[in-house]
């Protein structure tokens, strides 16, 4: 029964009626002419509708006593094409593009109607051919994908791939990511690559390579040109800044996050404007410079043994102490207002301190700066152990943590690390 998946009773007689089923492309009559393709649906949606995938890429349900006629349509189904390899043009940089996965590489499945990470780093390159026009782009596969399925080890894996090219002939490197976790890796690839010497863009989609509403054109197209026109080193988000398919925002990649389930302009910077945005020219929007560090060492290495806890009315510091009992050597709370947690917690802050944790401070905000010593909760906190984090995002404080750890043992060394703006993560 899959070539009828979710449909039962009212909808699946209408189906069988007409001889159509999941995948057939067709033309309705209802309250106007429809047509697309027959997806499937959720097991407990209502009985009395069909749903179908117009050449839009959205999805329209419609009930089956409003259908006036309905015709399984001559067109055949959607073939996959060979991959066009990317033409040579003499005299354009070359730009390596990595591909790891997530909904830029993948393509809707008309049959089940899941979206699955099929496209390669080639595919996904000939699939824009403006890319062409901008650079000469040489492709490579690392992952194939979903962001949430990404891990540290995966992190390490990108760092170490990317470091290979830190002597090459490349103008640039563009990754691209899933985009739930995609500002995890630009934190880490920012923090263990630093002083890199040419830019190293992340990019991806909200909406798969092969619908018609998809975003990853213009995204690649962005992040090559961004590469390509400015050559700015640092680690970058490269999305679109809106809804609107003319602007592309590059964010510095330890000031951004995902604000936004699914709208196209997702990616915001954090407490500024993008560091750079692409349109008809390159707009620069901070006027201080970017990423001193000069020299390249990377530090592609992590600890794993650090936790980021959101803090809550009713938090149990039970669940802090078992932390500490687990062996975890730091912990970055994401903390209230200017930075503060309430009182019950102290006893087991104080263990925690005296056991050598390491105990960082930001905060729920999304916008502003950890101030512990405005108010006296704030300095019983300091007391007890805990370190502010400035204006670092907690996404950002957690991956800076394990990659500290990773590199660095000394707890004198570590707080120092952890202090220091080393990828434009604390902003002044």
């Amino acid at each position: 029964m899959s070539q009828y998946r979710g449909y039962k009773r009212m909808s699946l007689e209408f189906l069988k009626k007409y001889g159509i089923a999941i995948g057939d492309s067709v033309s309705i009559q209802a309250d106007v002419v429809h047509t697309g393709r027959i997806m499937p649906k959720y097991e407990y949606s209502n009985d009395n509708s069909i749903v179908i995938k117009l050449a839009s890429g959205y999805n329209v349900g419609l009930k089956v006593d409003k259908i006036k006629s309905i015709e399984k349509t001559r067109q055949q189904e959607r073939q996959d094409q060979m991959p066009i390899k990317q033409r040579y043009v003499e005299g354009l940089p070359k730009v390596l593009l990595l591909s790891t996965g997530g909904t830029i590489a993948s393509k809707v499945d008309y049959r089940t109607g899941a979206v699955t990470p099929v496209l390669s780093a080639e595919e996904l390159s000939a699939s824009v051919p403006e890319l062409a026009d901008i650079a000469n782009i040489e492709t490579e596969q690392i992952l194939s994908e979903y962001s949430e399925n990404i891990v540290p080890e995966h992190w390490m894996l990108i760092a170490q791939k990317i470091a290979k090219y830190a002597e090459s002939k490349y103008a640039g490197i563009i990754i691209a990511h899933g985009t739930d976790t995609m500002h995890y890796t630009s934190s880490f690839l920012s923090f263990a690559l630093a002083g890199f010497p040419i830019p190293i863009v992340l990019t991806g989609a909200q909406r798969s390579s092969d619908r018609a509403s998809s975003d990853a054109a213009l995204n690649l197209i962005g992040a090559a040109r961004f590469i390509v026109e400015e050559r700015t080193k640092g680690v970058y988000i490269a999305m679109h800044k809106d809804g609107n398919d003319d602007v592309v925002a590059c964010h510095i990649g330890t000031r951004v996050r995902k604000n936004h389930t699914s709208k196209r302009g997702a990616f915001e910077t954090i407490g500024a404007e993008p560091a750079f945005t692409v349109s008809k020219d390159i707009s620069r929007n901070l006027t201080k410079e970017f990423f001193k560090t000069d020299k390249f060492e990377p530090r592609i290495k992590i600890d794993t043994r650090v936790v980021l806890i959101k803090y809550h009315p009713g938090f149990d510091p039970n669940i802090l102490d078992s932390i500490v009992k687990m062996g975890y050597r730091g912990v970055i709370f994401e903390g209230t207002g200017l930075g503060h947690i309430g009182r019950t917690m102290y006893e087991s802050l104080r263990r925690a301190n005296e056991k050598g944790v390491f105990l960082g401070m930001t905060s729920q905000c999304i916008d502003g700066r950890v101030r512990m010593t405005v108010y006296e909760s704030g300095r019983d906190l300091l007391n007890l152990g805990i370190i502010p984090m400035e204006d670092m995002i907690p996404e950002v404080a957690l991956v800076k943590a394990m990659w500290a750890f990773g590199n660095w043992n000394n707890p004198d060394e570590i707080r120092e690390v952890m202090l220091k703006d080393i990828a434009m993560e604390i902003s002044h």
